[in-house]
């Protein structure tokens, strides 16, 4: 299993993942996200993307503890990427990134996403303080 098997799973799914964190008393949290296979928008490494909310429990997760594990399935077939994490939000500044909103709508597309009106869509990442989460591959498995 390596990144392009993942990459692969992921358009079978939609890209549709779990992403866990883990909370402050060392339990884990899981939620339902779709992620895309992305290069990272500094270093041009392929990382895992998605977009979080701001004020979820998994970006405070993230912030404290800044590495993650996703998940896709695909049939009886699955993936698993684990790694580092960095964000990129108006609350969390990645130099490099200068373009916020741009930087949002390149992960909402890499997960295979669309929209009618990305004037709209800017708005709502930054009205809910959206942050992109990148998870840099420490270890990819799966079957």
């Amino acid at each position: 299993m390596d990144l392009d098997d993942f990459r692969s799973k992921l358009a079978d799914e939609h890209g549709l993942v779990v992403v866990s964190t883990a909370r402050a008393g060392g339990a884990i949290q899981s939620t339902l996200v779709n992620a895309g296979v992305m290069d990272h928008p500094v270093t041009g490494a392929p990382v895992v993307a998605f977009v979080a909310v701001g004020g979820s429990v998994k970006l405070a997760n993230l912030r404290a503890r800044p590495w993650a594990t996703v998940t896709v399935r695909s049939g009886w077939r699955w993936g698993t990427v684990e790694g580092s994490v960095e964000l990129a939000g108006p609350d969390d500044v990645l130099a490099g990134v200068d373009d916020v909103p741009a930087l949002l709508r390149g992960i909402f597309t890499a997960a295979g996403g669309t929209h009618d009106d990305w004037d709209e869509f800017d708005a709502t990442m930054s009205r809910e303080r959206r942050a992109g989460v990148f998870v840099t591959p420490g270890r990819v498995y799966g079957v």
